[in-house]
């Protein structure tokens, strides 16, 4: 069973979503936060596979609370599904950077978004394929996150620079085997071997890095 927090300001919001997730078999909704403060009390009550979190709320906003799980040791395995209304939210790439394991925009059919928690629940990154590239590119610049250290992107391979500039791009790993002629097994090994080389803790990370690093091939982030 997928144990999930929902955060949001907005009450009818918050049980929409609880409705929606709790229509499947596997997801349990194990409460409901109405700002940032306390999904950080819940998620350390309660322990989550994910919280699925609004960006914008007021006092403690999503993207606070989502540094403050993230870097909680208390908290192992937790993962952050960041929501938000607007395609071009300027938070969203700053809350990928602090951790989050993706993000959702609150139109997404009710399918996708129980399928979205599923994916990040078991380790992997849930990105707006739409969306994900222009986002991203229009907020890059505004990062204040370390750059990839040289030593990192020297140890990575051709074929793991190629793979990463199709992750950032928003393929996915089918799209990818068929992109380089391999596998999607041979292509998810790829990818996790760049991320253990730079220390991206899932894929939305790895996008992040590459962004920063311009192997998304646009320029390197400043």
């Amino acid at each position: 069973m997928i144990r999930v927090l929902v955060a949001d300001d907005q009450i009818l919001v918050r049980g929409g979503l609880r409705a929606l997730l709790e229509r499947a078999d596997d997801i349990e909704v194990v409460g409901e936060a109405g700002d940032g403060a306390e999904a950080i009390a819940l998620t350390r009550a309660h322990r989550p596979d994910v919280v699925l979190m609004d960006i914008r709320m007021p006092g403690t906003d999503g993207l606070t609370a989502t540094r403050r799980i993230l870097a909680d040791d208390r908290l192992p395995g937790v993962r952050v599904l960041m929501l938000t209304t607007f395609e071009l939210d300027e938070y969203v790439y700053s809350a990928l950077h602090a951790g989050a394991s993706g993000f959702l925009l609150k139109d997404i059919e009710p399918e996708e978004l129980r399928q979205a928690v599923r994916t990040v629940a078991r380790g992997d990154a849930m990105l707006a394929p739409a969306v994900t590239r222009r986002l991203i590119a229009a907020f890059v610049g505004r990062s204040a996150g370390p750059a990839v250290p040289a030593a990192s992107l020297a140890a990575l391979t051709q074929r793991e620079r190629e793979v990463i500039t199709l992750v950032a791009a928003g393929l996915s790993n089918g799209e990818i085997g068929v992109r380089l002629t391999m596998s999607p097994a041979t292509a998810k090994t790829h990818i996790n071997r760049a991320m253990a080389k730079l220390g991206a803790r899932d894929r939305a990370q790895l996008v992040v890095f590459a962004y920063q690093s311009g192997l998304s091939g646009l320029p390197p982030s400043r």
